[in-house]
């Protein structure tokens, strides 16, 4: 199995339905991680960081739904989700939540592996253009490649809530990012009205920046609206 094959994590009861993706995903290349409950699969998301999630929304401790709006405040790693459910709402309420496409069982294999490879070739074009930034202004230091924040030379710790909301602005220097655009991509689409999150977390940026709100260096609030990264003093 090669190394830098991508990991897919399989959250289904169905043991069939696993054996089954495990079988083909393998047969692709695939590294295939499975959990059988809600729980069981969040642990390994959080663990393993899968390049993929492949989601059931009929789990036996929890539904789809809730795991999905759970793994959206951490994570943004592009989720398929699989049901039998086929109303146009469930559909549109799983897309409005977070995931990235939805299939309805029964499937046909080329179908799931279509969806697949894509889903996994628009994570690499994202992660490639991220990966491309790095913002050194001779005080502040942001390497997107090693995920590496320092500040004066001393190296920040910073949450991954933390680390989204900053690289998430960085990567519209200069230019306003609404409250509802960083909610939405950071915490999922069901958080969009928590300005309270974002509100905690852009605090405890500046705290770790020592960048003061009233004449602000690097994050400024533009208010009733969003934040903008400045590119320069302002």
């Amino acid at each position: 199995m090669n190394p830098n094959a991508a990991r897919v994590l399989v959250i289904d009861d169905e043991i069939q339905i696993r054996r089954f993706l495990d079988i083909a995903l393998r047969a692709e290349g695939y590294r295939v991680l499975q959990a059988g409950t809600a729980e069981e699969g969040l642990a390994l998301a959080a663990a393993q960081t899968p390049d993929l999630v492949i989601l059931d929304l009929g789990l036996p401790d929890r539904e789809g739904h809730e795991v999905l709006a759970e793994l959206r405040q951490w994570s943004a790693v592009p989720v398929l989700m699989l049901s039998v459910r086929n109303a146009e709402a469930e559909k549109v309420r799983a897309l409005d939540n977070g995931a990235n496409d939805y299939v309805t069982k029964p499937f046909g294999v080329q179908e799931v592996m279509a969806r697949l490879r894509a889903l996994l070739r628009d994570r690499t074009l994202a992660v490639s253009s991220e990966r491309s930034l790095r913002y050194d202004d001779g005080r502040l230091v942001i390497d997107q490649a090693r995920r590496e924040v320092s500040l004066d030379g001393a190296p920040l710790t910073l949450t991954r809530k933390e680390y989204a909301v900053l690289a998430m602005l960085l990567r519209h220097l200069d230019r306003v990012v609404s409250q509802d655009q960083l909610l939405r991509e950071i915490w999922g689409g069901s958080h969009v009205r928590d300005t309270h999150y974002l509100r905690i977390v852009v605090g405890r940026l500046r705290q770790k920046l020592a960048d003061d709100p009233e004449s602000p260096r690097w994050l400024k609030t533009e208010p009733g609206v969003g934040y903008r990264f400045l590119a320069r003093e302002s």
